[in-house]
């Protein structure tokens, strides 16, 4: 059975796009899941970051993660309420469809 494909216009990733530039940020994506969102404007990034407190979510990014983002797009297992970063780590904070 075929994967199902999620906006295969690419609405969201436009919209994303027309949101905010990406281009050689450092971007924090509050709540990526499983990454469906991250690997959207990944590539444009200069590093990202993708936070959730869900390990199992984490685990699925992980092993989807594009060869070509490995060194570009890393995980880290948080809640937002606590993030494990310093002040100012990131030019861009992304947070969509997240409770």
């Amino acid at each position: 059975m075929a994967k199902a494909i999620k906006d295969p216009e690419g609405n969201e990733t436009r919209h994303l796009h027309q949101f905010a530039d990406f281009a050689g940020k450092r971007v924090l994506e509050i709540g990526c899941g499983e990454g469906r969102l991250t690997w959207r404007y990944a590539l444009a990034s200069l590093s990202t970051v993708g936070l959730d407190p869900d390990r199992n979510a984490l685990r699925v990014a992980l092993a989807d993660r594009p060869h070509n983002l490995l060194k570009k797009v890393h995980f880290s297992n948080a809640k937002s309420e606590r993030l494990p970063f310093r002040s100012e780590t990131f030019d861009v904070v992304l947070l969509a469809w997240s409770l």
